[in-house]
């Protein structure tokens, strides 16, 4: 059980990653940004994202143990 929780946790986080770089890169277009500029920005974002759950998770594993 607790692998599945897992699993299907870390499917969702990168899913909204995804998502988010996604919408980062288009409004960056929108924007008149280049190519390369906003697959910039969507990267920039996707890493935010991964880092901001894995500071989340460690704290949450911190305080409940």
């Amino acid at each position: 059980m607790t692998v599945a929780v897992v699993l299907l946790t870390t499917a969702l986080v990168t899913v909204i990653a995804l998502l988010a770089a996604a919408g980062a890169g288009k409004l960056a277009r929108m924007d008149s940004a280049s190519y390369p500029t906003a697959l910039t920005r969507a990267a920039a974002t996707f890493a935010a994202v991964i880092t901001l759950a894995a500071v989340v998770a460690g704290t949450l594993i911190a305080v409940l143990t």
